[in-house]
């Protein structure tokens, strides 16, 4: 048994902060922005909640699966910006949605959590557990910059994306995962009672390394586990984190850029939902066809990465 995407969703703030926003508070441009990032605007939460905007990119999926809340076995939440501790913002998804018969929990794996939830929800669905999931990324990491920072607030902005994931008789779907706790500190965010800053925390230059080298490493893992040329992948859907990360991995493959769609210009950074919201603007799109090979790749704070190999 395998499983399939059967719908996508996403959902973002209204409030939309361009570059030229922060030069009325930090000393940086547009210019200096978009060099180094490729992002020129993201989405801002001012009234809009994590738990939110699952909840809105979660019904989105749904009616692009043609699926029933009551249908739905469980529901997976990535996410490391929950409103609340506990309960889970899969929970409150639940609740909202009325998806009585299903199972809820969330995932933290930061920037990688979409993928290893999705990974996670195959793994139930493999084994015959579930027949339909609701797999959901989204994170509020905006509430955790420091806004004098130029180099880590220029960077995130919030946002969810949602998929459907079922089971199927036909199709293929491999994945790989991976975490190094050693190296943690280079992307952290205490929580709030503890003495040190909440803010979010990073040495961008040990993250873009420590990207360029993992991200060529577990895609090409992924295809040799899944038996895929990459002459038959047709995207690659990366975690959409700084453009010249993406420019540097398709050089790495020795790929075309144009196989590795972005919109980072306009979201940012939105952490677990850059992914699945990446995946419903290019199905909404209709730039994916049935029997599509596609390689998902993220990597995030813990250290984790990972890669996942699935056909449309």
């Amino acid at each position: 048994m395998t499983a399939k995407i059967i719908g996508t969703g996403s959902a973002v703030p209204a409030y939309c902060m361009k570059n030229n926003d922060f030069t009325k508070f930090i000393d940086t441009s547009d210019e200096w922005i978009v060099t180094r990032t490729g992002i020129k605007e993201r989405r801002i939460a001012k009234e809009e909640t994590t738990a939110g905007l699952a909840c809105e990119a979660a019904r989105k999926a749904l009616q692009s699966a043609k699926t029933k809340p009551e249908e739905i076995d469980l529901i997976l939440v990535a996410t490391c910006s929950p409103d609340t501790f506990f309960p889970s913002t899969a929970c409150q998804v639940q609740a909202v949605l009325g998806a009585k018969n299903a199972a809820a929990f969330d995932m933290s794996a930061a920037c990688a959590g979409f993928l290893f939830a999705l990974n996670t929800a195959y793994t139930y669905i493999n084994s015959g557990i579930y027949k339909k999931v609701l797999v959901i990324g989204a994170d509020s990491m905006t509430r955790f910059l420091d806004w004098q920072d130029r180099g880590t607030c220029v960077l995130f902005g919030d946002g969810a994306g949602a998929v459907v994931l079922e089971a199927s008789e036909t199709g293929s779907f491999s994945f790989v995962q991976h975490a190094d706790g050693g190296r943690g500190s280079v992307l952290s965010c205490t929580v709030g009672y503890q003495e040190k800053s909440s803010y979010l925390q990073m040495d961008g230059q040990e993250v873009f390394k420590f990207a360029l080298k993992t991200v060529p490493e577990c895609i090409e893992e992924v295809m040799k586990k899944g038996n895929i040329e990459k002459e038959r992948v047709k995207y690659y859907v990366l975690h959409q984190a700084n453009s010249r990360i993406i420019s540097g991995v398709a050089k790495k493959l020795r790929e075309k850029e144009e196989k590795f769609p972005m919109n980072i210009e306009k979201y940012g950074n939105t952490s677990a939902a850059s992914i699945p919201i990446l995946l419903d603007e290019m199905h909404k799109e209709g730039k994916l066809e049935k029997g599509d090979i596609l390689v998902l790749a993220g990597f995030g704070a813990g250290l984790t990465w990972g890669s996942t190999l699935l056909q449309w």
